[in-house]
């Protein structure tokens, strides 16, 4: 039982956040507004770090950012777009100067090459619009003399792209800038102008080179340290390419920097004996601060979902505020299960006991770092090791306890130490030790306050661990139990997801009452014939504490037809295995909603208004083999409204479009959120009449067809439903405009069919 003080404590007020996009976020403080601009000519503001407003997107004729009368961005910029030879911007970076105007450092790339602009552009508003005063460096001249003289060689001189202006404490003028290619470069500036200082060529390397995968440099001057940290974005930024933050001091603004080891950055580069873009070579080296990595919501947790992490969080900018002496991180990151949709972030940076910056595992809300108490640091904690390493896994989170004595244990064993007022000292198996602090965060997965530890050691490596409600061991088996589930059993012909870890170290086993048909690790064996119902029992334990909980499920022949909605007058399933469909509103969850029924290609027909959609029984589809067949008679084409709708969560999701997204020119399509799997089938359905529409999975591979003929053939298909909880519903999802149309004769098989198969449906 808890303390009566703590059950008396109200639930915490939940924390806001207002997201917005910008890929590669620079950040400027003008008066009390923050701003960050971007490649793609994208900008946001916000007055507190956690709430974003667009600014702008898109290199258009209409961003506001370069809009001035009959002047655009392209008008303005056209030397520069026609010598990068792209009709795009990359990372901008903006500063206000000495005369108070505001300078924004543009610059475009080719892309599959490092011909390169960098430029300026001036507004006296932070908003634009901004002129353009010209480019002030050129890059990729193949076969030319380049800036410096000698012709140009992408394996040692820079891409000018991803510009950064600042200032250092003395007040001159720099600009750190290149990516991949020959490295990142430092160069002096003219205050007045905002121009290089003449003489310097390209300026000074101070790391990569030979391609190596280093970008996104950012020079932060500390007043807590009296350092210069550059932070720069190791490896590939889309959702496979390991991108990761890393960081290297000086006591000079032009260096030379090194990282915790002492190693001299200026020495960092790919192999040249090694292919293009090695990282190998790389990844040893810099302070890393943090890579993809998930807090992993484990079963019996608080809330729903994954958890909460990031994927390829990089390129990042650093802001200081002078009143709070607080150090903020501002970066772009992509998320598990969400391909390559990007946000602006922003975490709070401390410095550690050997004045290396360590990163709050949990975004920015608000928090001030303070005196802690030990009996509210220890206990169970979420632990992320980020190591060294660039690659495109997610380094998901393990359980471990800090405990009063001093000791870890769990995943990992070994010691930590509650250092000062908030400090951390962590000791494990080979490492120096990790130093750093303790810091109130917010858990946005469980929608509660969490205290949180950030610490790095001497071989740059990081780790962050966030602090699990404290509970007893029959508290965790209990929520575990609460929480366990098989989904819909009564009609599973796949192999079974048995779960076999709960929170907190809680394990989990099963037995079956009929192992020839389910094992006890959920392999399922077909019956010969009919339906065999096998009870599963599953065991919970932590410690000394066990509870079971048992499942009935009914196990039927594979590969035969599972779901049959025929519509004819209702929504019932014909082939009496799963339940009926239920009326929804304009989302899959919104209540209200109406559906009628009218002539179809067999007997009735389902009717969708454009404002409502069916909610089909969760579980129709459980495993990597499957068809989906129906009849389509669109009243309307609309870009993303489904017709059939399937998903594991809101992150990884199927949808079959009547009409898709312009990347497949609005032609009709099989969509995956999973990992942004785009099956276009080279034409549309049309409006007004009916066409037969099927696609099957096997393992990886799907065929989509259209009255009968193969239209789209492909391979790794995402694996969605992984399980027997997924999500089902037809006109409707949690996003778009819900379809309006006629749907008849929808049929589920658990196998994928031939192209026969397929042939026979549209004859029968």
């Amino acid at each position: 039982m808890l303390p009566s003080f703590v059950a008396a404590q109200a639930a915490p007020t939940p924390i806001v956040f207002q997201n917005a996009a910008v890929h590669d976020p620079s950040v400027i403080k003008v008066d009390d507004m923050f701003y960050v601009f971007g490649s793609h000519l994208a900008a946001a503001k916000s007055r507190d770090l956690m709430k974003w407003q667009q600014v702008s997107d898109g290199v258009t004729a209409s961003n506001p950012l370069f809009l001035n009368g009959a002047s655009n961005v392209f008008t303005e910029l056209a030397e520069t777009f026609s010598w990068a030879q792209s009709s795009t911007l990359w990372a901008a970076d903006v500063k206000r100067m000495p005369d108070g105007k505001f300078y924004m450092y543009y610059n475009a790339c080719k892309g599959d090459s490092p011909r390169s602009a960098l430029g300026i552009a001036v507004a006296n508003n932070i908003e634009g619009p901004y002129v353009d005063k010209g480019i002030i460096l050129k890059s990729g001249m193949w076969g030319q003399p380049s800036h410096d003289g000698t012709i140009y060689d992408a394996l040692k001189h820079p891409n000018a792209v991803d510009p950064h202006v600042f200032s250092d404490r003395a007040g001159k003028l720099w600009m750190v800038y290149g990516s991949y290619s020959g490295g990142i470069f430092i160069l002096a500036l003219n205050p007045s102008t905002g121009m290089p200082l003449p003489g310097q060529g390209y300026g000074k390397r101070l790391m990569g080179g030979n391609h190596a995968r280093i970008e996104g440099a950012y020079v932060m001057y500390s007043p807590a340290t009296s350092h210069y940290y550059l932070f720069t974005s190791f490896g590939g930024l889309d959702s496979t390419g390991g991108y990761n933050m890393r960081v290297a001091r000086s006591l000079n603004p032009d260096g030379p920097y090194v990282d915790a080891q002492g190693n001299d950055m200026a020495a960092v580069r790919s192999d040249p004996t090694k292919p293009l873009f090695d990282d190998a070579s790389i990844a040893p080296y810099g302070v890393k601060l943090m890579g993809s990595f998930l807090f992993e919501r484990s079963l019996g947790d608080a809330g729903t979902g994954i958890g909460t992490g990031y994927v390829s969080p990089g390129h990042n900018s650093a802001y200081v505020d002078p009143a709070s002496g607080k150090h903020f991180l501002i970066f772009h990151a992509r998320f598990p299960e969400r391909g390559e949709q990007h946000e602006i972030r922003t975490h709070q940076l401390f410095m550690n006991a050997d004045g290396w910056p360590v990163v709050a595992p949990r975004r920015y809300t608000g928090e001030t770092l303070g005196a802690v108490r030990r009996e509210f640091v220890q206990g169970d904690y979420m632990l992320v090791n980020h190591g060294k390493d660039i690659s495109a896994a997610i380094k998901k989170s393990q359980s471990i306890a800090l405990n009063a004595d001093g000791t870890i244990t769990g995943a990992v064993s070994g010691s930590w130490l509650l250092t000062g007022s908030n400090g951390i000292e962590i000791r494990l198996p080979g490492a120096s030790p990790y130093k750093g602090v303790f810091i109130n965060g917010w858990d946005e997965t469980a929608k509660s306050p969490a205290m949180t530890f950030s610490a790095v050691s001497r071989e740059g490596v990081s780790l962050f661990g966030s602090r699990l409600p404290p509970r007893t061991e029959a508290q965790v088996v209990n929520a575990v139990a609460a929480e366990l589930s098989l989904g819909n059993t009564s009609a599973v012909t796949a192999n079974l997801a048995l779960p076999t870890r709960g929170t907190r170290g809680a394990v989990i086993t099963w037995t079956s009452s009929n192992p020839a048909v389910i094992s006890n690790t959920g392999v399922v064996t077909s019956p010969a014939s009919g339906d065999v119902n096998v009870t599963l029992t599953a065991r919970i334990a932590k410690g000394n504490t066990v509870v079971t909980k048992t499942f009935i499920v009914t196990v039927r022949k594979a590969g035969g037809l599972l779901a049959h909605y025929t519509f004819d007058g209702n929504l019932a399933d014909a082939n009496g295995i799963f339940g009926a469909g239920s009326v929804t509103g304009n989302r899959i969850d919104a209540p209200g909603g109406s559906i009628a029924f009218e002539a179809g290609v067999k007997g009735r027909a389902a009717v969708f208004n454009g404002a409502s959609g069916v909610r089909l029984p969760n579980g129709l589809i459980a495993s990597q083999n499957y068809s989906v067949a129906l009849w389509l008679k669109p009243a309307a084409l609309t870009a993303f409204s489904t017709t059939f709708f399937g998903a594991r969560t809101t992150e990884s999701w199927v949808s079959l479009l009547p009409m898709g997204h312009g990347g497949v020119g609005g032609a009709s399509m099989l969509w995956s959120g999973t990992a942004w799997y785009d099956a276009g089938l080279g034409m549309t359905i049309p409006v007004g009449r009916w066409s037969h529409v099927a696609f099957t999975v096997r393992n990886g591979a799907v065929n989509v067809y259209v009255d009968g003929s193969k239209r789209f053939s492909g391979a790794g298909f995402p694996n969605v439903f992984t399980g027997t909880s997924g999500v089902f519903a037809l006109g409707v999802n949690w996003w778009d405009a819900p379809y309006r149309g006629a749907m008849d004769d929808l049929r589920i098989y658990g196998s994928a069919l031939s192209d026969a198969d397929i042939a026979a449906l549209v004859r029968q």
